[in-house]
């Protein structure tokens, strides 16, 4: 969390919050979408010049520069970068409350269309009066529905869990 307060404190400062943003997410989809970078991100076999320059490669080819270029390098030379998804999260959480948002955290079989989006978005935003930011993860183990977490509310529709509880109820019975 230090770290990103102190990234989210020099973006106020800078008045670039959403360029920041918008920047940790394309390296957010780096991540989520390749092992390899994963791989390097959180095994500890790669020395940190091996990680360093492995990610400086990254981010030159991914022209993520500015204050996330450099804060990600500056997480890299700490040998900090395994912390990454957790300072992400961070981040957007302390925009999210910048803007008086927020967030929600939900889980979908498949990639939602920008109308779910939108829309999930408005249904959100009449359920807990503010404006919500989402923050969607595919997980296809869930099979279908969606389970959305706002806070400590939790609202779980997947298949998954259904079918969980359909077993056990048969369990009961049997």
């Amino acid at each position: 969390m230090r770290y990103a307060s102190a990234l989210f404190e020099l973006a106020v400062s800078e008045n670039k919050i959403t360029a920041v943003e918008k920047d940790l997410g394309r390296f957010q989809q780096l991540l989520d979408g390749s092992k390899d970078l994963a791989q390097l991100v959180n095994s500890p076999v790669f020395s940190a010049d091996e990680q360093y320059s492995g990610i400086d490669a990254i981010l030159t080819k991914a022209k993520i520069t500015g204050l996330v270029g450099n804060f990600v390098r500056a997480v890299t030379r700490n040998r900090r970068l395994f912390a990454m998804p957790g300072m992400l999260a961070a981040f957007r959480k302390l925009a999210a409350e910048h803007r008086g948002e927020v967030t929600a955290e939900v889980t979908v079989a498949k990639e939602l269309t920008a109308a779910q989006t939108k829309e999930l978005k408005t249904t959100l935003k009449g359920v807990v009066g503010k404006d919500v930011a989402i923050n969607a993860t595919v997980d296809p183990s869930i099979l279908g529905g969606i389970i959305v977490k706002v806070g400590s509310r939790q609202i779980d529709t997947s298949i998954k869990t259904r079918l969980s509880s359909l077993k056990l109820a048969l369990k009961e019975v049997g």
